[in-house]
Order: structure tokens, then C-alpha cells, then sequence
């Protein structure tokens, strides 16, 4: 669908209420005035339905003056459906109009007989009707699908049934015409045929359009669009299934709403970052008010370690340096887990123990786990000693460091050595350069080590931390 802006799409589609409520006029005046002159049934018929399309033009004019309103208080969800509901009355009135046009018809060709007058100007003023008709169906047309209004789409439908039946109209008028002229006293019934030619016209069409309309105001989803969009999320990165889709339409507007369930150990940032892609993949297939609903779930094959983050998180707490290990049939699991720095040991060891009662069932009891417990830092803290003192103590630990090469074939240089003592610790942090085609494990073994040298050799040292870089960084 085209993108229009808000403004100048109600704009767009005033305009073209408006001209077709101009247009109706035209052609209830020109037909009545054939009515008076004919007595044709099929003319009355013929002006009957424009008078109604007249009456349905101002419905659409006024429904769609509401319906551009913004979603307030008391309708949420905007107020589209106003467009489906005077879309739905002028099925009405096109059913209407219809039975009229049967009854005459028949009241006609049984009961009663009526002189019909037919003239060249009857022809003309309908061929007349018939050019507007053609030019404003054209017109409502191509601003329906624009602006995807149902309202201005049945008036379409209206002046398009008008097409139809004026051509049938001028086509029993003239038969009759030529039953007069031939003395073909038959073909007078050709008007009342021509009029129920008319209102078979009229109720297929609003049949259709009542189906249309009655969905939309039962929330009915769109055909196919529901499996449609399933299909494309299902094939998103990070959704492992996709639980449920409802869409709705009211109006112009369509709301969806997904399930979709995502992987338990995902972090809420991944989770929104998810949401934000599926909102915007359903904008690619139909313009829409999207609400999407995860739900966290155990994907197929979760690792172990995968599932133990999974349940630390759902507890609110945070894990590092899980090792595993088998023995004897039985799994052993460590980690470090962070809790309040404010925590007693009593509160901090029943969190912890909640975890691993919590690990254990993963495996129906047959792990062993334990855990480290550790602050999570949230205090910033102020360096409390001399600033050149630190500077020398650091100075000599990079030389330090950097004779070791030769014993650490991974190791190419340290450099960038901070030091500071913070609440009575003396804290190191550097940059160790390496081989860039070292496995990370080998890696984490090597700086461990590494930190292990440093606080050998300067026993005042409290933590050493090593950020390992690769060689082309340098």
C-alpha cells in the first residue's frame, strides 16, 4: 500500500467522499427527471438506486470524517470502525432498493399495466449517467486501494452496480422502443425485466459487500493473513515458535497481536531488540498496530550450562565462571554467583542454596553443585594513596611481565599497566598482547597464569586483572 501522511490521506479521502455525494446528485436529478418522462420502471429503479447511493455517499462522507479521528479514551483502538459500519448500512440500503425494484417488477408484469415513453433523449441522458458513473467507480476505486478504505470501497461498488444497471436500463428501453416500432407488443415486459435484471444486480453485489463488512465488524481475521504472518515470523532468528496470531481490522487499520515463544536464557535487551525486528517485519506485510507477547522457553537441545544461566536469571542473580565436570555417573557443577553486597551470609547462602537445589532438578538429582558466593559491586570507589607511588609499582610490573615471553610462548607483550590501591587493596589491571590463533580457553589459562606470576612476586598486590588482545590490534 502506499505510504500516505496522515493529514493529507483524510484529506485524500474527504475529497473524494465529497465529490461522489456531488456526483450521486447529478445523477438522482438527471434520472428522476427520466421517471417523469418515460414512466419507465427500469428508470425509477435506476433512480431509486442513485437516490440511495446518494444517501450512502453522505454516510461515507460523514463515517469517514469520524473514523479519521485519533484513538482517544473511550475507543483505544481508534475509530476505523465506523467506516465498516456505514459500509454495512448501505448494504442495507442496496437491499432495499432491491425489494422495491422486485415488487414493481412483478406488480408489472402480472398486475397492472404501465405506459413507458421512450425517447432519444432518454437514451442519451442515460448514456449521460452511465459516463458519470463510469468516471467516478474509476476515481473511488483508486482511492479505496490508496487509502484502503472500505467505505470509500463501497461507494465504489455502489457506482460500479450503477454501471451495470444503467446499461441494462437503456438496453430495455430501447427494446421497448423497438416493440413499439416493429409492433413487438412483448417486448413492453423487456422494461420490467431490465428491472429485475437490475436488482439481481443489486443484491450480488451487496451481498458481497454485507459479507465484507460483517466480518470486519465480527473481527473476522483476513483471509490467509494470519498464516501468512506466522509463516514469516517462524522464520525469524530467535523465535522458536510462534504460538498464536489474531489480527483484527477496523477500517483502514489492522491490529495484530503474536505469541512467540524465544529462548529462557535471552536477555531482556535481546528479547526487546526481538520484538522491535517482529513489529517491524509485520509492518512489511500489512500496516499495523502490532502487540507482541513473549514467552521464555527450554529450546531443543539446551545445553547444560545454557539451562543453569536460565534458572540463575529467573532468580534475579547473576553467575560467572561455571566449570563442569563428570565422575562416577555423576555430574559436579561450579560457579561463581554475585548477590547484594549488603546481604548477611545467612540470606546470601539461602539464595545460593535455591540455585543448586534448582541445578539439581535438571538432572533429577544426580549433580553435585557448588557455588562461590561474591558481592556484586555497586560502591564506586576513590583511590586512598599516592599517585606516583602506584605509578612505580606499575612500571616495575610491566617489565616484569614483559621478561616472560620466554616462558609463555603465547605471550608477545604487556602493556597499558594501571595500578591503584582502593580501600587499603592494591589492584593491577593491564593489556597482554597474544597469538591471535589461540583458542580462547588457552587463553584464559595463560592470563590466569599470568596474574598468578604477578601476585607472587608482588605480594602487596590484592587482584590482578589481564584484558588478552590479539596481535593485529596492537
Amino acid at each position: 500500500m502506499e505510504s500516505v501522511a496522515p493529514i493529507e490521506e483524510a484529506r485524500g479521502k474527504k475529497r473524494a467522499a465529497l465529490l461522489s455525494v456531488g456526483s450521486a446528485t447529478l445523477l438522482v436529478s438527471l434520472k428522476a427527471f427520466l421517471v417523469v418522462r418515460t414512466g419507465s420502471l427500469g428508470v425509477l429503479s435506476e433512480a431509486l438506486h442513485s437516490g440511495l447511493d446518494l444517501l450512502a455517499a453522505i454516510i461515507t462522507f460523514l463515517s469517514i470524517r469520524v473514523s479519521d479521528q485519533p484513538a482517544d479514551e473511550r475507543h483505544p483502538y481508534g475509530h476505523g470502525k465506523f467506516e465498516n459500519f456505514s459500509a454495512f448500512v448501505e448494504t442495507g440500503l442496496l437491499a432495499l432498493t432491491a425489494l422495491y425494484i422486485i415488487y414493481e417488477a412483478f406488480d408489472r408484469l402480472f398486475f397492472r399495466t404501465v405506459h413507458i415513453q421512450p425517447s432519444v433523449m432518454a437514451i442519451v441522458v442515460l448514456l449521460v449517467a452511465l459516463s458519470i458513473d463510469l468516471t467516478r467507480a474509476r476515481a473511488l476505486r483508486e482511492a479505496a486501494r490508496k487509502y484502503s478504505s472500505e467505505a470509500l470501497e463501497a461507494d465504489a461498488l455502489h457506482f460500479s452496480t450503477d454501471v451495470w444497471s444503467t446499461t441494462v436500463v437503456i438496453v430495455g428501453i430501447g427494446l421497448v422502443w423497438a416493440g413499439e416500432t416493429w409492433d413487438l407488443p412483448w417486448l413492453v415486459y423487456a422494461d420490467a425485466l431490465a428491472g429485475l435484471a437490475v436488482a439481481a444486480v443489486v443484491l450480488w453485489v451487496g451481498s458481497q459487500l454485507g459479507r465484507r463488512t460483517l466480518d470486519a465488524l465480527l473481527d473476522a481475521a483476513p483471509k490467509g493473513l494470519q498464516q501468512e504472518i506466522a509463516l514469516a515470523l517462524e522464520r525469524m532468528a530467535g523465535v522458536l515458535d510462534v504460538v498464536r496470531v489474531r489480527v483484527r481490522r477496523a477500517g483502514n487499520r489492522h491490529f495484530v497481536d503474536a505469541t512467540v515463544s524465544v529462548a529462557r536464557s535471552a536477555s531482556l535487551e535481546q528479547v526487546h531488540a526481538l520484538t522491535d525486528a517482529i513489529e517491524k517485519r509485520i509492518g512489511e506485510i500489512v500496516p499495523s498496530d502490532v502487540m507482541v507477547h513473549v514467552e521464555p522457553r527450554a529450546p531443543v537441545g539446551e545445553h547444560l550450562f545454557e539451562a543453569i544461566r536460565a534458572l540463575a536469571q529467573r532468580m534475579g542473580l547473576a553467575i560467572h565462571d561455571v566449570h563442569a565436570s563428570q565422575q562416577d555417573g555423576r555430574l559436579f557443577i561450579e560457579l561463581h554467583v554475585e548477590v547484594d553486597e549488603n546481604l548477611s551470609l545467612r540470606e546470601a547462602h539461602r539464595q545460593a542454596s535455591e540455585l543448586e537445589d534448582q541445578i539439581r532438578e535438571l538432572r533429577d538429582g544426580a549433580i553435585d553443585v557448588n557455588i562461590h558466593i561474591e558481592p556484586q559491586g555497586h560502591h564506586i570507589a576513590t583511590p586512598d594513596s599516592d599517585l606516583e607511588e602506584m605509578k612505580q609499582l606499575a612500571k616495575a610490573i610491566e617489565d616484569f611481565l614483559n621478561r616472560l615471553p620466554s616462558e609463555f610462548d603465547e605471550l608477545v607483550n604487556c602493556h597499558d599497566v594501571r595500578v591503584r590501591q582502593v580501600e587499603h587493596h592494591i589492584l593491577v589491571s593491564c593489556h597482554c598482547t597474544m597469538k591471535s590463533e589461540l583458542p580462547i580457553t588457552q587463553v584464559h589459562d595463560v592470563t590466569a597464569a599470568l596474574e598468578d606470576r604477578v601476585k607472587e612476586k608482588f605480594q602487596q598486590i590484592y587482584r590482578v586483572t589481564i584484558h588478552p588482545e590479539p596481535a593485529e590490534d596492537r
